[in-house]
């Protein structure tokens, strides 16, 4: 009896890539990618329970994709929309309709009505972990008081401070936000942390409120009060009042900051800060597309400096920036440099060297997360599913080789998918590849491979190993007795052999 697909398998699957199919196939093509894959996974065919069990569930999903591709009126939604539109409640309303631009009309009524129910899923979480390192050893040394002192030799450098922050968003209204978050913090052996709770409120278009509850094992309970609004296009202002509980009693305090827009990129900055740290500081910030710079000059007490920062962004792929900034006031004089790249789609790694006097020298090192959806299970998932479906087609493989042979076809040797490196200048970077051989086997057919313009992490046998990043199809086959190499993007159509993938042997 068939069993029903969640919806984590339906989201994750392209169907006309499961059935390797054009997106303008016709039913005829439809139906015989669909008899050959039924063939190759039908459970009876299996006894071993566990190959049972995933020769079932790969035979469900090939059907799903069929009975939508095959009825005109889903298909058209599942063009237009994907699998999210078969999913919508109320789909069958659409299904009445005829025309696309009247499918598109009540598919989107439908997404605005499912979105205000989910709307209080969707979080935005937030985190940042820095580490500081002490170097000063290895830039002004100690005299050692004996020579023969062991480790004399290597300059001391320490871990000295961490801080870990985590935060979480979750809209409960259109208006209302509820705000979690976070933090440890540990220093030369002493370290403490905080929770934070927040709601926020929006009154207005020009305005906000929040009210924030705390708790910290260093600076006690805290109950804060935070308005913003606009008071002109170019100008707003925002104030922070706080009490703050510890054993010295209730500590309050009061920030106020007005703001406005000098040009499209440039914002001055006015503050005042009374009670905790009270000072008054003036800034004015410039971001543009390729640079951010910062000027500011602070009175206040303890701490009075002028401080001055640049930062360049380069335009490329990784996003890297370099920084450089100087901070003088009564605690010294500290300069500061340093650059960060972006690591993947969500994670920014940077390291800062600060050289101040007379405080001395230390490096920190940040990583900065966009946190999203942890990809890593997906991908373990998927690749337990490639693995079975792999295991499923063994039998089927060994009968298309030896059909092959019998007339010198096709055979493929070797086949690798996913990232490959092959510039000198990123020999530090990974190989992130799997083997796919066994699964193209499985798609020759007369001793013709056809794969559709899709990407091939689709396709049964196949997963995705580096998400979000570049990825080819390298093709090592034998046909006629005589070598062939091909190498294609993922999401490029590739049809073999071919004349032009032949290996020259001469010389």
């Amino acid at each position: 009896m068939a069993t029903a697909l969640s919806e984590e398998e339906l989201d994750n699957e392209d169907y006309y890539s499961l059935l390797n199919v054009r997106r303008e196939a016709s039913s005829e093509e439809l139906k015989a990618a669909y008899r050959r894959l039924c063939m190759l996974y039908h459970p009876d065919k299996h006894r071993d329970p566990e190959l049972k069990s995933q020769a079932e569930r790969l035979f469900n999903l090939v059907h799903q994709a069929y009975e939508v591709l095959s009825d005109p009126q889903t298909r058209a939604i599942y063009d237009i929309y994907g699998k999210r539109g078969l999913e919508m409640e109320g789909w069958e309303v659409v299904e009445r309709r005829r025309t696309p631009a009247e499918i598109r009309e009540e598919f989107e009524r439908l997404q605005r009505e499912r979105e205000e129910r989910r709307l209080q899923q969707r979080t935005n979480p937030k985190g940042t972990i820095s580490v500081g390192i002490d170097a000063t050893d290895l830039f002004d040394r100690y005299e050692e008081e004996y020579e023969d002192m062991s480790g004399s030799g290597f300059p001391q450098i320490e871990i000295n401070k961490m801080h870990i922050s985590q935060s979480i968003e979750a809209p409960l209204t259109a208006t209302d936000t509820a705000i979690l978050s976070g933090s440890l913090s540990t220093q030369n052996g002493n370290g403490g942390g905080s929770i934070n709770f927040a709601l926020r409120r929006v009154t207005s278009a020009k305005g906000w409120g929040e009210l924030e509850f705390g708790a910290g094992d260093l600076q006690g309970p805290l109950f804060g009060l935070k308005l913003f609004r606009n008071l002109t296009p170019r100008c707003f202002v925002t104030t922070n009042c706080a009490l703050q509980f510890s054993s010295r009693g209730i500590r309050p305090g009061l920030t106020t900051v007005l703001a406005r827009n000098l040009d499209k990129n440039t914002v001055g900055y006015l503050q005042w800060r009374w009670g905790i740290q009270s000072a008054m500081n003036t800034s004015i910030v410039r971001d543009t597309k390729t640079s951010h710079f910062t000027v500011a000059l602070q009175l206040g007490i303890p701490h009075s400096f002028a401080l001055i920062s640049y930062q360049h962004k380069f335009q490329d792929d990784d996003q890297t920036r370099v920084k450089g900034s100087l901070k003088a006031g009564f605690f010294g004089t500290v300069v500061e440099y340093g650059a960060e790249r972006k690591i993947s789609s969500h994670s920014v790694l940077g390291a800062t060297v600060s050289i101040g006097v007379p405080q001395g020298v230390s490096l920190k090192v940040k990583e900065l997360e966009k946190q999203r959806e942890s990809t890593a299970t997906d991908i373990l998932q998927k690749k337990q599913e490639a693995e079975a479906a792999v295991r499923l087609m063994q039998e089927s493989v060994r009968r298309i080789i030896e059909a092959e042979e019998s007339r010198m076809g096709l055979i493929i040797v070797n086949a690798w998918y996913g990232k490959f490196v092959n510039d000198k200048s990123k020999k530090s970077e990974k190989v992130k590849v799997i083997d796919v051989t066994v699964p193209l086997q499985c798609l020759v057919k007369d001793s013709k491979l056809i794969l559709t313009e899709a990407s091939k992490a689709g396709l049964p046998g196949f997963y995705d190993p580096c998400v979000g990043e570049e990825k080819n199809l390298k093709v090592l086959y034998q046909f006629r007795g005589v070598l062939h190499q091909v190498m294609a993007l993922d999401s490029e159509a590739l049809r073999i052999p071919k004349q032009s993938h032949r290996i020259d042997t001469d010389g």
